[in-house]
């Protein structure tokens, strides 16, 4: 197989003429670097090589740009990698970031559990799922939670006086009650906090 032209695309991609036919875009970096050029002979196992360093290359790239965004858990950057290109150099690039130290799930729960608990006025129990969904272990959630002390009655009020001032209608009272609910609250630190609010 003859590269017969290569040209230049958006977001640093090359198009890879293969025999006069139109064959790939690939990472134009990685093209450069491994010094394939026009009227190189090329075999199947080289083209193969070729295009999973693009792959990995446009992964790690994805990855940095997603990292210098936000933090994000290695699963919800895996995931989102995985979009753009194969799942293997999405795990790969994962892998790299963590290595660097760039993700760390243990701190990214931290900073997250803060912003959920303290931030949203969620409760653990909600702020753990959330956590799950994310991609964190349990353990390490459930670490994370432990240190965070968090009194329920004060968090509960703040969030009544915020959002729902006039509780005398129940109409407002019954809406208050479904979102702390959805906040992952339980029915009786509920009650108790509503009664003392209304105090």
């Amino acid at each position: 197989m003859l590269i017969t032209a290569i040209e230049p695309r958006r977001k640093a991609m090359s198009a890879v003429y293969i025999d006069g036919e139109f064959a790939m875009n690939l990472d134009t970096r990685t093209l450069i670097e491994n010094r394939f050029d026009v009227g190189r002979e090329i075999d199947d196992e080289q083209l193969r090589e070729i295009i999973e360093l693009s792959n990995e290359n446009r992964a790690k790239e994805k990855a940095l740009w997603l990292i210098s965004y936000r933090s994000h858990s290695k699963k919800e950057l895996t995931e989102k990698i995985r979009r753009t290109c194969t799942p293997e150099a999405a795990e790969k690039a994962a892998d790299r970031m963590e290595e660097l130290g760039l993700v760390n799930d243990e701190d990214f729960a931290r900073r997250y559990a803060d912003k959920l608990i303290f931030g949203k006025k969620m409760s653990k129990r909600a702020a753990m799922s959330e956590l799950n969904r994310k991609g964190i272990d349990r353990e390490i959630s459930e670490q994370v939670l432990d240190e965070i002390e968090v009194d329920y009655q004060e968090q509960i009020i703040e969030f009544l006086s915020k959002k729902y001032k006039n509780l005398e209608d129940e109409k407002i009272k019954r809406r208050a009650v479904a979102a702390l609910q959805r906040l992952g609250y339980g029915w009786d630190d509920i009650k108790r906090a509503i009664n003392s609010f209304e105090e």
